[in-house]
C-alpha cells in the first residue's frame, strides 16, 4: 500500500545497472522494500555492487536508509509489489518485452518505464492492460538528482498521475507532468544543447571545457552539456538523438563527432573518456 505522500512499501526495479540501482536506493532511502530483478548471476553480483556502494556512501554521510533491498534472479518474486519500475536499456523491443513479463508476474502492481524518450503510448501496448504504465523518468546520479519527470500517456488514468506525483514527493524529489510527445521535456530540451555543443567542438569553435563553461558560469548550469552527455554515456546520447531525429526531423541529427566516439568505444565516464578523459 501507499501511504499519503509516501512511497509504497513494496517496490520492484526491473534492471539493476546504473540507472536501476540508482532508483532502487532512492526508494530504500525514503521507506520501500525493494526487489530488483536482473538476468542472470553475474549481472545480479554488479548490481549488489553498485546498490550496496550506493548505501554505503550515504551511511557514511550520516544519511539514515530506513528500507532494505535485496537482487534476484527470478522475476516471480515481484509478486506482491505495489509498484515496479522498468530501468533496462533504450531499446523499445527490450523494453516492451520486459513491461509484458512484470504484468505478467506482478499483475496487481502499478508499473513504470523510466524511459527518457520513447513514447509511453507505443509501450503500453505490450501490456494486457496499458492504463497499468506511467513515465517516471529518474535523472542520472538518482540518489544526488532533484527531478523526476512523469510522463502521461493517452490512457494514462489522471487518478495514476496523480498517485505518481505523490510517490515522488515521497522520495524528496520534485515532479514535473509532460504529456507522451518525443523526447518529453527534458531529454528534448537537453539533447538539443548538447547537439549543437557537439557541433560547436567538431567546427572548433572552442575546447570542450570552455563550451562547457559558458554554460555553467554563463547561464548557471550545474555541469556543462559536454559533460554532462559523458556522464549520462554517449551511446545512450546517440540512441536518443536518432531516435528524436526520426520523430522530429532534421535538427537534431547526431553529429559526426557523436558517431566516431560511440564507434571508438569512447562513451564517457562508464569507459574512462568521452569529451573528457574520466
Amino acid at each position: 500500500m501507499t501511504s499519503l505522500g509516501g512511497v509504497p512499501a513494496r517496490v520492484g526495479v526491473y534492471g539493476g545497472g546504473r540507472m536501476g540501482a540508482g532508483i532502487a536506493h532512492a526508494f530504500a532511502f525514503a521507506g520501500s522494500t525493494v526487489t530488483i530483478v536482473e538476468n542472470g548471476a553475474d549481472a545480479a553480483g554488479a548490481a549488489r555492487e553498485r546498490i550496496a556502494a550506493s548505501l554505503a556512501k550515504a551511511q557514511e554521510k550520516g544519511i539514515e536508509v530506513r528500507g532494505t533491498s535485496k537482487v534476484v534472479t527470478d522475476p516471480s518474486a515481484l509478486l506482491d509489489c505495489t509498484l515496479v519500475v522498468e530501468a533496462v536499456p533504450e531499446l523499445v523491443d527490450l523494453k516492451s518485452e520486459v513491461l509484458a513479463r512484470i504484468a505478467e508476474v506482478a499483475p496487481g502492481a502499478m508499473i513504470a518505464t523510466n524511459t527518457s524518450s520513447l513514447s509511453i503510448d507505443v509501450l503500453a501496448d505490450a501490456l494486457p492492460d496499458p492504463s497499468r504504465l506511467i513515465g517516471l523518468h529518474f535523472f542520472n546520479p538518482v540518489p544526488a538528482s532533484d527531478l523526476v519527470e512523469i510522463v502521461v500517456g493517452a490512457r494514462t488514468p489522471g487518478a495514476l498521475a496523480e498517485e505518481a506525483r505523490g510517490w515522488v514527493a515521497g522520495l524528496g524529489k520534485a515532479a514535473i507532468t509532460v504529456r507522451d510527445t518525443p523526447g518529453f521535456a527534458s531529454s528534448r530540451l537537453g539533447v538539443a544543447l548538447a547537439l549543437e555543443a557537439m557541433r560547436m567542438l567538431e567546427e572548433g569553435v572552442a575546447v570542450a571545457a570552455d563550451i562547457d563553461t559558458a554554460m555553467t558560469l554563463g547561464y548557471r548550469h550545474p555541469v556543462g552539456p559536454l559533460k554532462t552527455t559523458d556522464i549520462v554515456g554517449l551511446d545512450v546520447r546517440l540512441a536518443i538523438a536518432e531516435h528524436l531525429e526520426r520523430e522530429l526531423g532534421a535538427r537534431f541529427a547526431p553529429p559526426q563527432l557523436l558517431r566516431d566516439k560511440v564507434a571508438a568505444g569512447e562513451l564517457g565516464r562508464k569507459t574512462g573518456r568521452g569529451f573528457y578523459e574520466w
